[in-house]
């Protein structure tokens, strides 16, 4: 066992529970598509309704979920709201899932063409 597995493993009841927030906050793909929306930067809601093709209702439900998570940032300005990403870190772990997800078809799609010529 690592050190990593090793620590998570010991980490207390609070920890494990904050962490499968933030995993449930994740487990959306509109919320996924709103922080990649925020790559380049702050956006408004206007512009990230524009980008994301989601309802002005159903995007502010969804930017409050992530801010509630700690994934954006949000500011005033004038009479807008500027959302941002809290870190990049989130994006990070997104491009890890998917290139662990390609991984995994390319190895499903080796599969099934060996099984075809057979």
């Amino acid at each position: 066992m690592t050190a990593k597995r090793a620590a998570v493993r010991q980490a207390t009841p609070e920890l494990l529970e904050r962490v499968a927030g933030r995993f449930r906050a994740l487990a959306e793909p509109a919320r996924l598509a709103v922080l990649h929306a925020l790559e380049d930067g702050e956006r408004t809601v206007s512009e990230l309704v524009e980008l994301t093709g989601l309802a002005q209702g159903n995007l502010s439900k969804h930017l409050q979920q992530l801010y509630a998570a700690g994934f954006v940032t949000r500011r005033r300005d004038g009479l807008f709201v500027q959302y941002a990403l809290a870190d990049d870190g989130v994006l990070q772990l997104c491009a890890l899932m998917c290139d662990r997800l390609d991984e995994d078809v390319e190895a499903a799609r080796a599969v099934l063409a060996g099984a075809k010529r057979r």
